[in-house]
């Protein structure tokens, strides 16, 4: 009976030294795990509401409603900045620029895409969407610039060709080529590797290549075998027969009578 006794005067000295501490655990505990019951509720009704609003944008994107669609794009930035739909929208609202000819409106909304940080993925989709208005602008070197060193998984191939495409409107044949190339030899098939076959053909032959084929070129790139050369200055050295060729001379009368 006194072991009892003494353990239970133990364990009542222990709850009124620590007991308070214990309490405030558990009551920590229990705020921490009703707030992210709570968090995560809430996170999960701001997705459904976002992804509602998205599908909203969508329908008018698909009607040309333009307003509309920039009226639900403004409402999704400014209350679901931190969601997926939120950055889709600018893909949405660029495709939609572009067809009413605001080019420039259509580059910035890519542009914010692009600097995000939220979505690599959709970064990616941008910068390749983005090249190819900076390309409808003629803006060429901007393309190189936006393209420098952006190798993304996915996305090598068809950032290669378009900078082949940029590199061609500059007049950079040689790096444009390789650049198809490059295209051609990405096994995802994310390119129409016909199309870019069509373009390497059409690609003018430049004082790099042809010496590489081991061609006899002149600074205009037009071959000019010695042979012809030759056969020309022959041809320019002829003297043309004269029409009025020399004729014999008539037989005489009398040696006619002979």
């Amino acid at each position: 009976m006194d072991d009892e006794k003494e353990q239970l005067d133990d364990m009542r000295a222990w709850w009124s030294e620590y007991g308070g501490v214990v309490l405030g655990g558990i009551v920590i505990g229990a705020l921490a795990l009703f707030g992210y019951s709570y968090m995560k509720s809430s996170t999960a009704d701001s997705e459904i509401a976002a992804s509602a609003l998205y599908d909203e944008l969508a329908d008018y994107a698909a009607e040309g409603d333009l307003d509309d669609a920039e009226r639900i794009a403004e409402t999704l930035s400014s209350e679901y900045g931190d969601s997926l739909y939120a950055l889709q929208s600018k893909l949405a609202l660029a495709r939609l620029y572009m067809d009413n000819n605001r080019d420039q409106d259509a580059a910035d909304a890519l542009r914010e895409l692009v600097d995000s940080r939220q979505s690599p993925a959709l970064a990616a989709v941008a910068r390749l969407r983005l090249a190819k208005v900076l390309q409808y602008q003629e803006k060429y070197d901007e393309i190189l610039t936006l393209l420098d060193g952006q190798d993304s998984t996915g996305f090598t191939a068809r950032y290669a060709e378009a900078r082949g495409d940029a590199l061609v409107a500059l007049s950079r044949f040689d790096e444009a080529r390789e650049a198809y190339l490059l295209a051609l030899a990405d096994n995802g098939q994310t390119v129409d590797t016909t199309f870019l076959q069509l373009k390497l053909i059409d690609l003018p032959v430049t004082t790099a290549v042809a010496a590489a084929d081991g061609e006899v070129v002149t600074d205009d790139m037009t071959d000019t075998p010695a042979a012809d050369n030759e056969s020309a200055d022959d041809d320019a050295n002829t003297i043309e027969p004269s029409d009025e060729t020399e004729q014999p001379a008539a037989d005489e009368p009398g040696e006619a009578a002979e």
